[in-house]
């Protein structure tokens, strides 16, 4: 593709960090890389940033916790800091408003410079290097040209592949090829499809409704994937209407929306004309014109993630991420497999959590790309379980801190296993979780003197920063119980850590079929209001109130030296008892 540039504006871009695709991964990815010390663009194809998360395809963010079935799997790190302010500024869960909170990350992180409706169109190397990406703005009828030194794919689709010429894979591997249980006897091109949703939305009065004639029609339950006992979500439509494993999951997106509208217009009309379903009063709201993918091409890098290796919990050195969804492997023909006698899904138990290495988020092949996401390197088999969001977040995190931190040190990705333990470390004091690894603990912290009011406060700087099997990793605390470090002689304090309570054994997604079990509100043991005092020549002195918390992750400034250092809980959000997994001193 040729741009005019004679007759087109273009604008240069010098960055330290490209990040392409703001999905859940690109943009976790890019406020990383930003709050890292890192020169970012994130460069992305759409008007609002969350990809299948958005208002434009709505759903919901699945994770290691597994809708609260694995206690306490939740994921935090950037994510949980999105959900927890979705929970304070969009209690009515619109979708607009959460695009919005999504857009706001992006848009006033500093360092960070995003490009709306811009897709990536061009790379031009330097041998095995990228040099540049080049993107054609639609609104502006701009061509931005972006120079970086790491480029991070977390387009879904591993745009950068075919034009930087990256090694990937497209389709299913052979079950001997890594042993895998689950996969086919032969290698094919077959993928997992994608879906458009819908939802409807309940009236005083009967809402008619006529279908287009180019729908198709669906006169039983039988002619649906899970019968009578799939209509229950008319809030959030069905995952299963589903196509396009059987097609080419990029070139045929087009064709296969059409196909998707007429099955879930079709569905509606059973719901609403073919039977008796309760769905008199229901109206169609809204209809999914952009399709969810869940699969098409992965990324090969230093590690392919396999089958195996999620089944052995994937107990990495190199552990960056992680996961727990099950190996939810759907079948090609999405909604046509009721007429093969298949279900639409099988779910392959996996543990919760499994690890993900930082070797599956870099190419073996170009020196400077990163990716994460659903095209980060795995087999298809495990990206069964790796492609749902709040695994893909996981790895964006980590993917833009590692890419941060190369930037930083003029490394090559790669060359980033030279430096796994600061990147680790760097990761989990950013409250992401890594299986079995904790944080290093500052010496001022770990040697300090604690107190408390009251109960065992020694959790507090464990480096564990939520509950793992019987072990709360805590302190708990009442409203006005106070935490105190205490020094051998005047010490310079800069910054107060905390992490702080926000139920993560409760169920946050956005969808409302699960409504019963959602987080509606910020969680009652989250504390509202707190303050941290400090001792200096012998007098205590309040430096930080806080009021109206809705964060687990919090620094508070302090910058002065001190002899004492407390913490005190002011006020939950209803609950009479709150813990505190972390309390640090830097």
């Amino acid at each position: 593709m040729t741009i005019r540039k004679d007759v087109f504006a273009n604008v240069d871009h010098e960055v330290d960090v490209c990040v392409v695709g703001a999905g859940m991964a690109g943009l976790l990815a890019a406020v990383a890389a930003a709050r890292h010390g890192a020169k970012v663009v994130l460069m992305h194809d759409r008007p609002v940033v969350g990809g299948n998360a958005s208002s434009e395809c709505r759903v919901h963010i699945c994770g290691a916790d597994r809708h609260n079935t694995i206690a306490n799997m939740r994921e935090t790190g950037i994510l949980e800091e999105i959900r927890l302010e979705n929970l304070a500024r969009n209690p009515n869960r619109s979708f607009s408003v959460w695009d919005l909170i999504l857009y706001s990350k992006a848009r006033y992180q500093e360092g960070l410079t995003p490009l709306l409706n811009c897709s990536c169109i061009g790379a031009q190397m330097d041998g095995a290097r990228i040099k540049s990406v080049t993107g054609w703005q639609t609104t502006t009828q701009t061509c931005h040209r972006v120079c970086a030194s790491i480029f991070v794919d977390c387009s879904g689709d591993a745009v950068l592949a075919p034009l930087a010429g990256a090694a990937f894979r497209m389709g299913r591997e052979a079950r001997t090829e890594y042993n895998e249980s689950i996969a086919p006897e032969q290698a094919d091109a077959r993928t997992m499809g994608m879906t458009c949703l819908f939802s409807a939305r309940k009236y005083a009065t009967p809402q008619p409704f006529s279908p287009p004639a180019w729908a198709y029609v669906f006169d039983g339950d039988e002619d649906l994937p899970y019968g009578a006992g799939g209509h229950g979500w008319w809030e959030m439509g069905y995952w299963w209407v589903e196509l396009g494993g059987e097609s080419h999951a990029i070139h045929d997106t087009e064709h296969l929306r059409d196909e998707l509208l007429k099955i879930a217009i079709g569905i509606w009309d059973h719901i609403k004309n073919r039977g008796s379903h309760g769905a008199e009063n229901w109206a169609l709201d809204w209809l999914g014109f952009l399709p969810a993918k869940r699969e098409s091409r992965r990324y090969i890098g230093e590690h392919i993630l396999t089958q195996n290796d999620i089944e052995a919990s994937g107990p990495f050195e190199d552990v960056v991420a992680y996961g727990g969804w099950t190996m939810d492997d759907h079948h090609p023909a999405g909604f046509w497999a009721a007429r093969l006698g298949s279900p639409a899904t099988v779910f392959h138990e996996a543990p919760s959590p499994y690890g993900i290495p930082y070797r599956s988020l870099y190419s073996k092949a170009i020196a400077n790309l990163m990716f994460a996401g659903r095209c980060a390197s795995a087999t298809h088999a495990a990206m069964s379980s790796t492609r749902v969001m709040g695994t893909c977040s996981s790895m964006g995190q980590a993917a833009g801190t590692a890419a941060a931190m190369a930037a930083r040190r003029g490394l090559e990705p790669r060359r980033m296993l030279d430096n796994l333990g600061q990147l680790q470390q760097a990761l989990l004091l950013d409250d992401c979780y890594l299986p079995r690894m904790s944080v290093k603990v500052s010496p001022l912290t770990r040697f300090a003197a604690l107190s408390t009011r009251r109960g065992n406060g020694e959790p507090v700087r464990d480096g564990v920063h939520r509950p793992v099997g019987t072990d709360l990793h805590a302190w708990t605390a009442s409203e006005g119980d106070a935490i105190t470090y205490e020094f051998d002689e005047s010490t310079e304090v800069s910054t107060v850590t905390l992490v702080l309570d926000s139920a993560l054994e409760k169920n946050i997604a956005m969808s409302f079929h699960q409504a019963d079990d959602q987080l509606r509100s910020l969680p009652a043991c989250l504390p509202e209001s707190f303050h941290i005092d400090v001792r200096q020549g012998g007098n205590w002195k309040e430096v930080a109130r806080v009021s109206g918390n809705f964060q687990r992750h919090v620094r508070v400034p302090v910058d002065r030296p001190v002899e004492a250092v407390r913490w005190t809980l002011d006020r939950t959000y209803g609950a009479e008892q709150s813990r505190v997994f972390a309390f640090y001193v830097d």
